[in-house]
């Protein structure tokens, strides 16, 4: 009897540009898989990922060094960063108590009476965008629909408008490229640049609403008090100010892009969908539970452990791979079946889970809905463009989004 092929590197362009078959193949295996030759191991399973997510005594999420990019001690590289601020750790990349006093300040500012409030905010954009589409025989769903809508819906309660959602876009990608560890020297020095700029106009904003406070998000962070502990300063409200924009619409885009791709290409949902648009709020946990557009995070472990039968050892770097538990068949039957229906779509990990789950979520989880319920009733169909779209990825170890999606849109008759 022949031996199955040995997996290759997760981290493997292929493998990271078409996961899936990596992700049955290892889950079939062990729930935690070792990876570049012992150094790095990634926890698969669902129940083993929220075990281990809800064990930051353990598993901890202190790896801001490796966030920062693997050239950071590159002499030019901190020629650059040293004309900002400096990183620090706040939420991504804090352990409790220092997590807790950072997240209390933010956690209010995405409750879900706040969300609800800007639907119909949310609602306005959609159309406005859609009506553009419309006009239009061929469109790059990307570029057009599923980059703008997320970021301008954050753009404003963080101080920006909608003239800068082009940059916004550029600098939430230098801060992506850098955490995905595949960029190249000359890609790092680049996000580096950029991250710098962003910091410089962002502490214009800063020193604005510290000096004259207004009543967007921006301005309750800058001025927030919690009771016996310091104001925030410069770099403690740049790191919250970045993080916001960043995850306010990276996930988002990439779950618009990758849903409708998914509607296209599963005709019979959109038709469900479209007979019952009360679907749609569950459809959209399973298209988040598909594309899983956080693929992934690191933890560092704080003590040996054991899981899944495998020997931790302390100070291993650890990835929690939320996309292959979204696909775990144990939680999931016909895992890699998009099912518009599916009962417990909802217990994804898309957004996390425990402590460090997405302070946005329920933002995301709104614009979505509202995206595909407008979507469903404007237009028949979108199709493909022949000959124009390739599929490709982001190269990114954690992240997970198309680069183009380039469709025909058909409106609904009047």
């Amino acid at each position: 009897m022949t031996a199955p092929a040995p997996l290759p590197s997760l981290f493997d362009p292929a493998v990271l540009e078409d996961p899936f078959d990596w992700y049955q193949r290892a889950l079939a295996t062990s729930p935690v898989m070792p990876i570049e030759e012992g150094r790095t191991y990634v926890i698969l399973s669902h129940k083993l990922v929220i075990e281990a997510a809800g064990a930051p005594e353990t598993f901890s999420s202190d790896f801001l060094a490796l966030m920062n990019g693997a050239r950071a001690q590159d002499p030019e590289i901190r020629a650059i960063t040293a004309e900002g601020w400096p990183d620090i750790a706040t939420l991504l990349t804090a352990d409790p108590p220092v997590h807790t006093r950072f997240r209390k300040l933010v956690n209010l500012a995405f409750s879900a009476p706040r969300v609800n409030a800007l639907e119909g905010h949310i609602r306005s954009i959609v159309v406005e965008l859609l009506d553009r589409l419309a006009e239009r025989d061929e469109v790059d769903f990307v570029h057009d629909f599923a980059v703008p809508l997320p970021v301008e819906v954050i753009a404003e309660p963080l101080g920006m408008g909608r003239g800068d959602i082009p940059d916004i876009k550029r600098w939430s990608n230098a801060f992506a490229d850098r955490l995905g560890g595949l960029s190249s020297r000359e890609r790092e020095i680049e996000c580096a640049r950029e991250i710098v700029e962003w910091q410089h106009v962002a502490m214009e904003k800063v020193r604005a609403r510290r000096a004259a406070p207004t009543d967007d998000l921006l301005s309750a962070i800058v001025n927030a008090r919690v009771e016996g502990e310091r104001p925030l300063d410069d770099a403690e409200t740049l790191s919250i100010f970045q993080q916001l924009m960043v995850a306010g619409n990276e996930t988002t885009t990439s779950t618009l892009a990758g849903g409708l791709l998914l509607l296209i290409r599963n005709p019979d949902q959109l038709a469900q969908v479209r007979a019952d648009p009360a679907l749609i709020p569950n459809m959209v946990e399973e298209m988040l539970r598909l594309l899983s557009p956080t693929a992934g995070l690191w933890r560092v472990t704080t003590r040996e452990v054991e899981m899944g039968g495998i020997r931790i050892p302390k100070g291993a770097m650890v990835m929690l791979r939320f996309a292959a538990a979204n696909r775990d068949p144990s939680a999931f039957p016909d895992p890699d079946r998009f099912d518009v229906t599916r009962r417990n779509a909802r217990t994804h990990l898309a957004f996390g889970r425990g402590i460090h789950m997405c302070v946005g979520n329920m933002l995301s989880r709104k614009e979505l809905t509202v995206a595909f319920e407008e979507i469903v009733k404007r237009f028949d169909r979108f199709s493909l463009v022949d000959g124009a779209n390739d599929f490709r990825h982001a190269p990114n170890k954690l992240l997970r989004g198309l680069i183009a999606l380039h469709v025909k849109p058909e409106r609904v008759a009047a």
